[in-house]
């Protein structure tokens, strides 16, 4: 396969060598595209099987720096529809809202719904769930206090989940971050994953990581 003109300069970056976070960064930022802010893109590798429950690791995290992302939160609520307005919700509604959906309507990135709201989301279970949007308690997306999770989604919260081969990706951040910044989300997001370690786990729990822009080549980072 030819490769582009930005694949050829990639070839000065050294992707046998294992940098500091910060390093990896630095080494990214003369390749980030000049055309749009990058992400950058996080991924460990975690010593677990995830087709064990108990190792299935999945959960919510609010980045120190956020993500630079916007984040469209949509509300599933038929009584605390104006105080997830007030809170910045982008779309709000009930059943109505449930139905919109079933016919395919999804302008949103994040969902969020009240208790009574669940039986009857259960209608676009398979909608939402294969997109990972289905609210979920553990994930402290169905709840009564809607105001306070539509601030904590618009503010920088990511999920993270063991994917196979109990690999996690995450954005941290874009490009036009300070580096320090970046290091910060970085190291929150490799903090929480070690508090959740399953106590079932043997040997080593993070095996590797690497960093990479959204369209650029990854490059491996000591976690220890």
């Amino acid at each position: 396969m030819k490769q582009t003109k930005r694949q050829k300069t990639w070839a000065n970056l050294d992707t046998d060598k294992v940098y500091s976070i910060a390093d990896a960064i630095e080494a990214l930022r003369p390749y980030a595209s000049k055309k749009f802010d990058e992400t950058l893109e996080i991924a460990i590798r975690l010593g677990v099987d995830v087709t064990k429950a108990d190792q299935n690791i999945r959960g919510m995290l609010s980045l120190p720096n956020g993500t630079g992302k916007t984040v469209r939160v949509a509300v599933f609520t038929a009584n605390s529809q104006d105080e997830a307005k007030k809170a910045g919700a982008d779309v709000v509604g009930g059943e109505e809202l449930i139905e919109k959906v079933a016919g395919g309507e999804i302008n949103f990135d994040r969902v969020i719904a009240t208790p009574d709201m669940m039986p009857k989301m259960s209608k676009i279970a398979r909608v939402l769930g294969p997109k990972g949007l289905m609210p979920n308690p553990k994930l402290g997306t169905v709840t009564n206090n809607v105001a306070e999770a539509v601030k904590t989604a618009k503010a920088g919260q990511i999920e993270y989940r063991a994917e196979k081969k109990g690999i996690i990706h995450a954005g941290i951040g874009k490009m036009s971050f300070e580096t320090a910044k970046l290091v910060e989300n970085a190291v929150a997001l490799i903090e929480q994953l070690k508090k959740v370690k399953p106590s079932s786990t043997k040997g080593q729990y993070i095996l590797g990581a690497a960093v990479a822009t959204t369209q650029g080549p990854g490059l491996k980072v000591e976690v220890k």
